[in-house]
């Protein structure tokens, strides 16, 4: 009977289907604007149970994928302790965030936040890993911030970790860059270099020179090269700076002892 009934009729029909889809994407809306108000207050966990609950009604819904990455990522980062059962807790979040960062690729491929949340958690998880896994997880976390700050050049956070990829590699080992050659071959870790290091770095500053973080990964690049004065001069900016993520007072804490630490040293370039 539907080709028959009136236009009126079935239009009142098509409204009537679409309101509890309008219904369920604005009640996802409100969860993922509640995250982003927890977020701003530094209360990570309480943001990501407002972008879960969206995801509960939208599991598709990009904004709260990429931004439960990046809450998990902050909840687990603060998990410091060495037991197994912290260990096993902060792993398996930063495991659930790189899955709801390839998510949130998956669902916007063109968005620079997907990809910087796929190399974020990646990294932050290839941290707790053995050496062997961290050069694995390497081209990839690569090759998601380069992606990332291909679709947004002005991406502080992706520059980071471009600046820090870039940094970490060349600080392997023998033994561990012999093992990268062996998985990779030699031209992918071999394209590491310090001028990277520092020119990712010191963009993410130049974009967002209020983070914390930022300046205190550019200043323990200029102490690899031994320009001392350069480290100074980032990390005498950090404890003026306003908190804005959730290890900051550990970021300032550290700047400060790094700062007595090479007070006295003289360039070496």
């Amino acid at each position: 009977m539907l080709p028959h009934l009136h236009h009126s009729v079935i239009a009142a029909l098509a409204v009537s289907l679409a309101a509890p889809v309008r219904g369920a994407a604005q009640n996802a809306a409100a969860h993922v604007a509640a995250g982003d108000s927890a977020y701003g207050t530094l209360h990570p966990d309480a943001a990501l149970r407002h972008y879960q609950a969206a995801l509960a009604i939208d599991s598709t819904n990009y904004a709260a994928l990429w931004k439960a990455a990046l809450a998990q990522v902050d909840v687990a980062k603060q998990i410091a302790g060495a037991n197994d059962a912290e260990k096993k807790l902060r792993d398996s979040l930063y495991a659930a965030a790189h899955r709801d960062a390839e998510a949130a690729v998956r669902a916007n491929p063109n968005d620079a936040q997907g990809h910087y949340t796929a190399a974020l958690a990646l990294g932050r998880l290839s941290r707790t890993k053995g050496s062997r896994e961290r050069v694995r997880y390497a081209k990839v976390i690569f090759d998601e911030a380069t992606r990332a700050v291909e679709l947004d050049s002005t991406h502080s956070y992706a520059h980071h970790i471009l600046g820090a990829w870039h940094a970490e590699v060349k600080r392997l080992s023998a033994v561990q860059r012999f093992f990268a050659k062996a998985l990779f071959g030699g031209g992918f870790m071999d394209r590491a270099n310090w001028n990277d290091a520092a020119r990712h770095l010191e963009r993410a500053v130049a974009l967002r020179p209020q983070h914390i973080y930022h300046r205190l990964e550019l200043a323990e690049v200029y102490y690899d090269l031994g320009r001392f004065s350069n480290a100074r001069e980032q990390l005498a900016v950090i404890p003026g700076l306003p908190v804005a993520d959730v290890l900051d007072p550990q970021y300032q804490r550290e700047a400060a002892q790094f700062f007595e630490e090479i007070k006295n040293e003289k360039d070496q370039t």
